[in-house]
């Protein structure tokens, strides 16, 4: 994992601190969280609704199955 550091203003390290401690967590672990939640984890919302049920035309319809293929036996 990657350590990263950086320095933000005074009233911001404040109000990070303050809101760790509400959440029973150091800072670090509360930035992560923030970072992770705002870089994204998983599917971007609405992803699914947007794209993979946005299909406009006509309706999609699987044709009939064709039978097996026979093989010859070894």
């Amino acid at each position: 994992m990657t350590e990263l550091h950086f320095q933000v203003p005074d009233n911001v390290a404040v109000e990070l601190s303050r809101r760790a401690d509400k959440q029973g967590m150091t800072v670090p672990k509360l930035l992560a969280e923030m970072v992770q939640k705002e870089l994204g984890s998983g599917w971007p919302e609405g992803f699914f609704e947007k794209v993979v049920g946005s299909w406009q035309g006509e309706p999609l319809e699987r044709p009939p199955q064709l039978p097996f293929e026979e093989r010859d036996k070894l």
